[in-house]
């Protein structure tokens, strides 16, 4: 198959790892993978280009530069005449089916990865393109969610539920393992002793990751646990970060936050970490974070969204969204479980690798490609990925 993704970039993100795994398993398997980028630049192009991947760039320059892009990247479409156009997210989605050919074969497949998402936490460009890859979700001839949660949301949205599969994301647990040396590295690098009890949040700046909510649970949990530090990792806009460092300071936990922008070695921080945290409010699907973690033998607690109650099971600890006071509770149950529970971290890691592996996520992936491309219907194949 010739497939061509489409994606706003390469960066180190979620979404932008698995489409990154995606990409160069599908070409590992033999199959001609393009990946067309609205912005260039991003920490994971090298790595994809070496897997086999040709990697082709719009140029972007911001958000405002739009009509050289949008003729560009017809032109782009016109030249490659693939098999399938698979677009992750919704610019991209809503741009491929706007500006997609009728006269040509390739067939169209949305890759959608969020629910429950508040728009009015978002501006209005951001709103219409939601909305916007609702209305034109008809056009797609395969619409694939990584999470069942996504999946339910989409369909409450109006998408057409008979052309909705659903394909787990993938955790490359021969690269995302236990390293015991990486995490002591970057606790020695980061001031961390051996005895401090380190609780750790992976996100991006950004409203729907709640950060606030985490760092409220950490003014709570430090008063019966003066050896804890909390770690963030990941970056967002300046004015964002402005606001979170106000709200440590006046929740007195300044001291016992420490942020550390963009990671590229996630194994490191991982194992850096006594427990992982998802604090997130909304928008989630399959979260990374928690599988990566996970694969590193970490435990997990998690707020109550997206697919994180399935993916963490009876191995963490729950939470609704929102509840710092809940939070806290998790993370003290989770504290004393590791204590009594020695298998727990094995357990943890074990969970990742028999469920969520990558080649099973590639796998999947290429089936239902496979049958698109073919030229079979939703209702013909969608069913078996439900």
């Amino acid at each position: 198959m010739k497939i061509l993704f489409f994606v706003r970039d390469l960066g180190i993100g979620g979404s932008q790892r698995q489409l990154a795994a995606l990409a160069a398993g599908l070409a590992r398997r033999g199959h001609d993978v393009t990946a067309l980028l609205l912005y260039a630049g991003g920490e994971l192009e090298p790595a994809v280009a070496d897997s086999g991947v040709r990697l082709l760039s719009i140029g972007k320059s911001s958000r405002w530069h739009a009509v050289g892009p949008l003729a560009k990247i017809r032109r782009v479409l016109l030249r490659e005449n693939a098999d399938l156009l698979y677009a992750f997210l919704p610019t991209q989605t809503t741009l491929a089916a706007l500006l997609l050919p009728g006269k040509l074969k390739t067939r169209l497949v949305f890759g959608v990865r969020a629910s429950g998402v508040q728009l009015d936490r978002y501006d209005y460009l951001n709103a219409l393109t939601y909305r916007s890859e609702t209305w034109l979700a008809r056009r797609a001839h395969l619409i694939i969610a990584n999470a069942q949660s996504v999946r339910a949301d989409a369909i409450e949205r109006g998408f057409p539920r008979e052309r909705i599969a659903v394909v787990a994301n993938g955790i490359d647990t021969d690269a995302i393992r236990p390293d015991a040396a990486a995490g002591g590295t970057l606790r020695k690098e980061r001031e961390l002793s051996p005895g401090t009890f380190v609780i750790g949040c992976v996100a991006r700046l950004d409203p729907m990751k709640d950060h606030a909510n985490f760092l409220a649970a950490a003014a709570q949990f430090m008063v019966k646990n003066p050896d804890a530090r909390f770690v963030c990792i990941g970056d967002g806009p300046a004015h964002y970060r402005d606001e979170l460092n106000a709200l440590a300071h006046s929740l007195g936990v300044a001291d016992r936050v420490l942020w550390i922008g963009q990671m590229r070695d996630i194994k490191a921080a991982f194992n850096a970490f006594d427990i992982a945290t998802l604090s997130s409010a909304f928008g989630e699907g399959f979260p990374n974070v928690i599988g990566e973690a996970m694969a590193c033998g970490v435990p997990v607690v998690a707020t109550d969204v997206g697919d994180a109650r399935a993916i963490v099971g009876q191995l963490g600890e729950i939470a609704p969204p929102g509840q710092p006071a809940l939070l806290c509770a998790g993370w003290e149950r989770l504290r004393e479980r590791l204590t009594k529970e020695r298998a727990l971290r094995k357990a943890v890691r074990d969970t990742i690798v028999t469920n969520y592996g990558l080649e099973a996520m590639v796998e999947r992936t290429e089936r239902l490609l496979q049958q698109v491309a073919a030229g079979n219907t939703g209702a013909e194949f969608a069913r078996e990925f439900v």
